[in-house]
Protein backbone atom coordinates (compact mmCIF):
# COMPACT_ATOMS: atom_id res chain seq x y z
CA UNK A 1 0.00 0.00 0.00
CA UNK A 2 2.76 2.56 0.86
CA UNK A 3 4.48 1.82 -2.13
CA UNK A 4 1.03 2.51 -3.99
CA UNK A 5 0.75 5.65 -2.56
CA UNK A 6 4.57 6.89 -3.50
CA UNK A 7 4.08 6.21 -7.14
CA UNK A 8 0.74 7.92 -6.70
CA UNK A 9 2.56 11.02 -5.67
CA UNK A 10 5.54 10.90 -7.93
CA UNK A 11 3.48 10.59 -10.88
CA UNK A 12 0.89 13.91 -9.65
CA UNK A 13 4.37 15.60 -8.54
CA UNK A 14 5.29 15.16 -12.04
CA UNK A 15 1.83 17.33 -12.82
CA UNK A 16 2.49 20.18 -10.22
CA UNK A 17 6.35 20.09 -11.99
CA UNK A 18 4.89 21.32 -15.56
CA UNK A 19 2.05 23.85 -13.70
CA UNK A 20 5.40 25.02 -11.67
CA UNK A 21 7.91 25.22 -15.38
CA UNK A 22 5.35 28.01 -16.73
CA UNK A 23 5.21 30.17 -13.48
CA UNK A 24 8.93 29.97 -12.61
CA UNK A 25 9.88 30.82 -16.34
CA UNK A 26 7.69 34.06 -16.31
CA UNK A 27 8.54 34.58 -12.75
CA UNK A 28 12.36 34.19 -13.46
CA UNK A 29 12.53 36.42 -16.45
CA UNK A 30 10.13 39.42 -15.87
CA UNK A 31 10.00 39.52 -12.16
CA UNK A 32 6.25 39.12 -12.45
CA UNK A 33 3.78 36.85 -10.55
CA UNK A 34 0.75 35.92 -12.17
CA UNK A 35 -1.95 34.97 -10.39
CA UNK A 36 -3.95 33.93 -13.33
CA UNK A 37 -1.81 31.10 -14.16
CA UNK A 38 -4.09 28.30 -12.68
CA UNK A 39 -6.84 29.65 -14.52
CA UNK A 40 -5.44 29.19 -18.05
CA UNK A 41 -5.13 25.75 -17.22
CA UNK A 42 -8.72 25.83 -16.55
CA UNK A 43 -9.30 26.87 -20.03
CA UNK A 44 -7.53 24.20 -21.65
CA UNK A 45 -9.56 21.98 -19.51
CA UNK A 46 -12.83 23.59 -20.43
CA UNK A 47 -11.53 23.58 -24.39
CA UNK A 48 -10.49 19.73 -24.32
CA UNK A 49 -14.15 18.84 -22.73
CA UNK A 50 -16.31 21.10 -25.16
CA UNK A 51 -14.24 19.33 -27.92
CA UNK A 52 -14.87 16.46 -26.62
CA UNK A 53 -18.75 16.72 -25.73
CA UNK A 54 -19.81 18.46 -29.16
CA UNK A 55 -16.76 17.07 -31.15
CA UNK A 56 -16.20 13.66 -29.80
CA UNK A 57 -12.66 14.47 -29.66
CA UNK A 58 -10.80 12.77 -27.35
CA UNK A 59 -8.57 14.83 -25.05
CA UNK A 60 -5.36 13.53 -26.36
CA UNK A 61 -6.27 14.55 -30.08
CA UNK A 62 -7.47 17.74 -28.62
CA UNK A 63 -4.50 18.34 -26.52
CA UNK A 64 -2.67 20.66 -29.34
CA UNK A 65 -5.50 22.60 -30.32
CA UNK A 66 -5.94 23.13 -26.11
CA UNK A 67 -2.17 24.04 -26.19
CA UNK A 68 -2.50 26.36 -28.82
CA UNK A 69 -5.23 28.61 -27.79
CA UNK A 70 -3.70 28.85 -24.38
CA UNK A 71 -0.45 29.97 -25.82
CA UNK A 72 -2.42 32.32 -27.85
CA UNK A 73 -4.49 33.76 -25.18
CA UNK A 74 -1.20 33.75 -22.89
CA UNK A 75 0.60 35.74 -25.30
CA UNK A 76 -3.10 38.23 -25.68
CA UNK A 77 -2.83 38.58 -21.99
CA UNK A 78 0.87 39.45 -22.32
CA UNK A 79 0.10 42.07 -25.06
CA UNK A 80 -3.06 43.91 -23.88
CA UNK A 81 -2.80 44.14 -20.20
CA UNK A 82 0.61 42.84 -18.53
CA UNK A 83 2.48 45.40 -21.46
CA UNK A 84 1.77 48.08 -19.87
CA UNK A 85 1.66 47.31 -16.50
CA UNK A 86 4.84 45.91 -16.06
CA UNK A 87 7.32 49.02 -15.55
CA UNK A 88 4.63 50.30 -13.65
CA UNK A 89 5.69 51.07 -9.63
CA UNK A 90 4.76 48.39 -6.76
CA UNK A 91 2.21 45.47 -7.28
CA UNK A 92 0.48 46.90 -10.63
CA UNK A 93 1.67 44.02 -12.59
CA UNK A 94 0.48 41.63 -9.86
CA UNK A 95 -2.65 43.24 -8.87
CA UNK A 96 -3.39 43.15 -13.06
CA UNK A 97 -3.53 39.16 -12.98
CA UNK A 98 -5.10 39.15 -9.89
CA UNK A 99 -8.05 40.89 -11.35
CA UNK A 100 -7.52 38.47 -14.61
CA UNK A 101 -8.02 35.61 -12.46
CA UNK A 102 -11.12 36.69 -10.84
CA UNK A 103 -12.61 37.85 -14.46
CA UNK A 104 -11.52 34.44 -15.51
CA UNK A 105 -13.03 32.40 -13.20
CA UNK A 106 -16.67 34.16 -12.91
CA UNK A 107 -17.27 34.04 -16.51
CA UNK A 108 -16.54 30.95 -16.43
CA UNK A 109 -19.05 30.19 -13.92
CA UNK A 110 -21.73 32.37 -16.13
CA UNK A 111 -20.64 31.04 -18.75
CA UNK A 112 -20.85 26.96 -17.94
CA UNK A 113 -22.00 27.00 -14.07
CA UNK A 114 -20.08 26.41 -11.23
CA UNK A 115 -21.30 22.01 -11.68
CA UNK A 116 -18.19 18.98 -11.78
CA UNK A 117 -18.20 18.20 -15.57
CA UNK A 118 -15.92 14.49 -16.49
CA UNK A 119 -14.62 13.20 -19.59
CA UNK A 120 -16.33 9.34 -18.78
CA UNK A 121 -14.58 7.92 -21.57
CA UNK A 122 -10.98 8.45 -23.54
CA UNK A 123 -8.40 6.31 -25.27
CA UNK A 124 -6.48 5.88 -21.36
CA UNK A 125 -9.88 5.93 -18.90
CA UNK A 126 -10.54 2.95 -17.04
CA UNK A 127 -7.13 1.31 -18.45
CA UNK A 128 -4.58 0.39 -16.01
CA UNK A 129 -0.96 -1.25 -15.96
CA UNK A 130 0.30 -3.14 -12.60
CA UNK A 131 4.02 -3.25 -11.90
CA UNK A 132 5.47 -5.27 -8.88
CA UNK A 133 2.00 -5.20 -7.20
CA UNK A 134 1.62 -1.69 -7.82
CA UNK A 135 -1.79 -0.61 -9.65
CA UNK A 136 -1.18 2.35 -12.11
CA UNK A 137 -4.13 3.92 -13.75
CA UNK A 138 -3.20 5.53 -17.43
CA UNK A 139 -4.66 8.41 -17.59
CA UNK A 140 -2.26 9.66 -14.69
CA UNK A 141 0.66 7.68 -15.84
CA UNK A 142 -0.14 9.75 -19.30
CA UNK A 143 -0.33 12.67 -17.89
CA UNK A 144 3.07 11.98 -16.04
CA UNK A 145 5.00 11.30 -18.66
CA UNK A 146 3.30 13.84 -21.43
CA UNK A 147 4.20 16.40 -18.26
CA UNK A 148 7.70 15.20 -18.26
CA UNK A 149 8.50 15.46 -22.30
CA UNK A 150 6.74 18.85 -21.93
CA UNK A 151 9.36 20.21 -18.98
CA UNK A 152 12.09 18.32 -21.21
CA UNK A 153 11.29 20.34 -23.66
CA UNK A 154 11.19 23.54 -22.34
CA UNK A 155 14.04 22.73 -20.74
CA UNK A 156 16.62 22.06 -23.87
CA UNK A 157 14.40 24.67 -25.71
CA UNK A 158 15.82 27.52 -23.50
CA UNK A 159 19.45 25.62 -23.32
CA UNK A 160 19.83 24.65 -26.92
CA UNK A 161 18.26 27.25 -29.28
CA UNK A 162 18.88 30.64 -29.95
CA UNK A 163 15.79 31.97 -29.05
CA UNK A 164 16.12 30.47 -25.46
CA UNK A 165 19.71 31.94 -24.94
CA UNK A 166 17.79 35.29 -25.60
CA UNK A 167 15.16 34.53 -22.83
CA UNK A 168 17.99 33.61 -20.77
CA UNK A 169 19.82 36.92 -21.23
CA UNK A 170 16.92 38.81 -21.03
CA UNK A 171 16.22 37.15 -17.67
CA UNK A 172 19.70 38.12 -16.46
CA UNK A 173 20.12 41.76 -17.70
CA UNK A 174 17.40 43.14 -20.03
CA UNK A 175 19.39 46.37 -20.77
CA UNK A 176 22.11 44.68 -21.92
CA UNK A 177 20.32 42.21 -24.19
CA UNK A 178 18.64 45.08 -25.24
CA UNK A 179 22.30 46.23 -26.22
CA UNK A 180 22.91 43.08 -27.67
CA UNK A 181 20.25 42.87 -30.65
CA UNK A 182 17.53 41.20 -28.23
CA UNK A 183 14.30 42.29 -28.55
CA UNK A 184 12.62 41.81 -25.44
CA UNK A 185 9.13 42.87 -25.90
CA UNK A 186 8.87 39.72 -28.30
CA UNK A 187 10.93 37.68 -25.80
CA UNK A 188 8.82 38.95 -22.97
CA UNK A 189 5.30 38.02 -24.90
CA UNK A 190 6.80 34.90 -25.86
CA UNK A 191 7.62 33.39 -22.36
CA UNK A 192 4.17 34.43 -21.45
CA UNK A 193 2.88 32.18 -24.21
CA UNK A 194 5.40 29.47 -23.46
CA UNK A 195 4.30 29.73 -19.65
CA UNK A 196 0.29 29.22 -21.09
CA UNK A 197 1.56 26.08 -23.13
CA UNK A 198 3.15 24.24 -20.53
CA UNK A 199 -0.52 24.67 -18.74
CA UNK A 200 -2.38 24.15 -21.42
CA UNK A 201 -0.92 20.63 -21.94
CA UNK A 202 -1.34 19.99 -18.05
CA UNK A 203 -4.67 21.15 -18.50
CA UNK A 204 -5.70 18.83 -21.48
CA UNK A 205 -3.86 15.74 -19.33
CA UNK A 206 -5.65 16.55 -16.30
CA UNK A 207 -8.92 16.68 -18.59
CA UNK A 208 -8.95 12.80 -18.58
CA UNK A 209 -9.17 11.96 -14.69
CA UNK A 210 -9.62 15.34 -13.29
CA UNK A 211 -12.96 16.98 -12.72
CA UNK A 212 -13.41 19.91 -14.69
CA UNK A 213 -15.13 23.40 -13.02
CA UNK A 214 -14.24 27.09 -12.98
CA UNK A 215 -11.53 26.66 -9.84
CA UNK A 216 -10.09 23.59 -11.39
CA UNK A 217 -6.91 25.54 -11.57
CA UNK A 218 -7.20 26.99 -8.14
CA UNK A 219 -5.19 24.57 -6.44
CA UNK A 220 -2.51 23.76 -8.77
CA UNK A 221 -1.92 27.24 -9.10
CA UNK A 222 -1.20 27.97 -5.44
CA UNK A 223 1.21 24.70 -5.29
CA UNK A 224 3.00 25.90 -8.23
CA UNK A 225 3.65 29.04 -6.35
CA UNK A 226 5.16 26.61 -3.38
CA UNK A 227 7.48 24.82 -6.00
CA UNK A 228 8.70 27.59 -7.89
CA UNK A 229 10.04 29.07 -4.22
CA UNK A 230 10.99 25.85 -3.15
CA UNK A 231 12.61 25.25 -6.61
CA UNK A 232 13.93 28.49 -7.02
CA UNK A 233 12.47 31.30 -9.40
CA UNK A 234 13.45 30.60 -13.05
CA UNK A 235 14.82 27.60 -12.01
CA UNK A 236 13.64 24.67 -14.68
CA UNK A 237 15.45 21.65 -12.89
CA UNK A 238 14.38 22.99 -9.44
CA UNK A 239 10.65 23.32 -10.50
CA UNK A 240 10.79 19.60 -11.89
CA UNK A 241 12.45 18.17 -8.13
CA UNK A 242 10.35 20.58 -6.68
CA UNK A 243 7.03 19.42 -7.75
CA UNK A 244 7.84 15.73 -7.30
CA UNK A 245 8.85 16.56 -3.57
CA UNK A 246 5.29 18.41 -3.78
CA UNK A 247 3.99 15.16 -4.58
CA UNK A 248 5.45 12.97 -2.55
CA UNK A 249 4.59 14.77 0.50
CA UNK A 250 1.30 15.45 -0.23
CA UNK A 251 1.10 11.36 -1.11
CA UNK A 252 2.71 10.60 2.02
CA UNK A 253 0.98 12.64 4.68
CA UNK A 254 -2.36 11.71 3.30
CA UNK A 255 -1.23 8.13 3.95
CA UNK A 256 0.07 8.73 7.39
CA UNK A 257 -2.03 11.29 8.76
CA UNK A 258 -5.13 11.48 6.94
CA UNK A 259 -6.66 13.22 3.26
CA UNK A 260 -7.28 16.24 5.63
CA UNK A 261 -3.90 16.93 6.70
CA UNK A 262 -2.12 16.30 3.40
CA UNK A 263 -1.42 20.40 2.41
CA UNK A 264 -0.71 21.30 5.82
CA UNK A 265 2.34 18.87 5.32
CA UNK A 266 3.58 20.26 1.83
CA UNK A 267 2.91 23.89 3.86
CA UNK A 268 5.29 22.32 6.71
CA UNK A 269 8.05 21.24 4.30
CA UNK A 270 7.79 25.00 2.36
CA UNK A 271 7.92 27.01 5.71
CA UNK A 272 10.83 25.05 6.78
CA UNK A 273 12.88 25.02 4.18
CA UNK A 274 12.76 28.44 2.70
CA UNK A 275 13.79 29.02 6.67
CA UNK A 276 17.65 27.41 5.72
CA UNK A 277 17.40 28.24 1.88
CA UNK A 278 15.28 31.47 1.19
CA UNK A 279 16.18 31.31 -2.08
CA UNK A 280 15.05 27.69 -2.68
CA UNK A 281 16.62 24.37 -2.47
CA UNK A 282 18.16 25.15 -5.96
CA UNK A 283 18.29 28.49 -6.32
CA UNK A 284 21.43 30.93 -6.14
Amino acid sequence: MLLQVIFSGILVGFVYSLVAVGLTLIWGVMDVINFAHGDFLTISMYTVFWLYTLLKLDPLVSLPVATGLVFLLSFLTYKLIIKRVINAPGLTALLATFGLSLFIRNLAQYLWTPNYRFIPTSLVADKKLELAGVIIGMPQLVAAVGSIIMTVAVFYFLKYTKTGRAIQATSLDRDTAKLMGVNTEKIYALTFGISGACVGVAGALLATFFPIYPESGALYSLLAFVIVALGGFGNIAGALYGGVLIGLSEALGGYFLGTQFKYAVVFLIYLLVLQFKPKGLFGW
